[in-house]
């Protein structure tokens, strides 16, 4: 993909990862848009204020990042990158005090988006975000079964000494988190789904963006932008949060075509695996979602145990985008609840 690799350092058994060099393009995070259209997508806001790492085994200090990775990192705030059979794994690390939040990004995202969550919640939680596979500044490849995304949240929490932890997953991140809590009880304290649904197939909802024809390299930035809007996205904000400039063009974090075969291996229903586990559970509907339909997050809610339901009014798919203030008061406030009753555990 012409990323370069003569400048790779590993750093073994470091305590805190500085700023990475040879950043090209993004510095924070850009294109604040609601979106509507295809998939109804909004833009993610600013992002900064996640800062250091601590007591962290096996992490490397990036220069740039390997051939199998898809890029250099390109954010003002460190990211920090561990190592996990084989595999690196970007993540930011919020440090603090308090209980570990595991916050997992969508299809197509980036950990960062969790920062503005991370700066509303410092002091109470520990917010730990991670590029999934195949995103953001975590290695590309395969496979991109929701089992394996699965295991690498277990890998990472265990690898931090993270875990038992709360996990928050938004989309694709929803799915892979309740998987974890079914898979894993024993990680997984706590659990919030934002605006994802167990009944991800037609005719329930359209599970896959068609991606396939989106440009590999442009010019610049903004061609990049006019190429994705150009194929029915009105507006791309979302998408050029994993903008970066290559050494041949601008082009994006995730490569198409496996996000194609990750979104399909996400279609199906997944009711039985969703009511199998028995964490404290709050799922978060986006008012004016496409995904999750308010009679199926009714369902969701009734059927699996210590389940509660909250909707955010006004909001897309992008929950977190479209009310960050509203969706950390939810977040925050769940949390806070499950501790106080004591209920913080994977048996209750």
């Amino acid at each position: 993909m012409g990323v370069r690799t003569s400048d790779v350092h590993d750093v073994h058994d470091v305590h805190d990862v500085h700023d990475v060099h040879d950043v090209h393009g993004v510095h924070g995070v850009h294109g604040v848009h609601g979106v509507h259209g295809v998939h109804g997508v909004h833009g993610v806001h600013g992002v900064h204020g996640v800062h250091g790492v601590h007591d962290v085994h096996d992490v490397h200090d990036v220069h740039d990042v390997q051939e199998r990775s898809p890029a250099v990192p390109a954010a003002s705030d460190p990211e920090s990158v561990v190592r996990l059979g084989g595999r690196r794994f970007a993540y930011l690390d919020s440090g603090g005090p308090g209980p570990v939040l595991l916050a997992l990004h969508g299809h197509f995202g980036r950990g960062r988006i969790f920062a503005p969550l991370a700066a509303a919640l410092a002091g109470r939680y520990r917010v730990l975000a991670p590029d999934q596979r195949g995103h953001g500044l975590s290695d590309h490849g395969g496979p991109f079964t929701p089992d394996a995304y699965v295991e690498d949240a277990a890998a990472l929490l265990r690898a931090l000494d993270a875990g038992p932890a709360a996990v928050l997953g938004h989309s694709m991140g929803g799915a892979v988190a309740f998987l974890l809590a079914e898979r894993h009880p024993d990680l997984v304290r706590a659990l919030v789904v934002a605006d994802m649904t167990v009944r991800n197939h037609v005719p329930e909802t359209e599970p896959v963006l068609d991606v396939s024809g989106w440009p590999r390299r442009t010019v610049s930035r903004a061609a990049l932008r006019a190429a994705i809007e150009a194929r029915g996205i009105p507006d791309a904000g979302y998408f050029l949060d994993s903008a970066v400039e290559f050494e041949d063009g601008w082009g994006l974090l995730f490569d198409t075509e496996a996000m194609m075969a990750s979104q399909r291996a996400f279609v199906g229903d997944f009711s039985d695996r969703w009511t199998a586990s028995r964490q404290p559970a709050l799922l978060l509907r986006a008012g004016e979602s496409f995904l999750l339909t308010r009679a199926t997050a009714e369902w969701m809610a009734g059927a699996r145990p210590h389940t509660e339901l909250t909707e955010l009014p006004g909001c897309g798919h992008w929950l977190h985008a479209d009310d960050p203030d509203g969706f950390a008061q939810a977040v925050g406030g769940f949390l806070d609840t499950v501790r106080i009753r004591g209920t913080f555990s994977t048996t209750s």
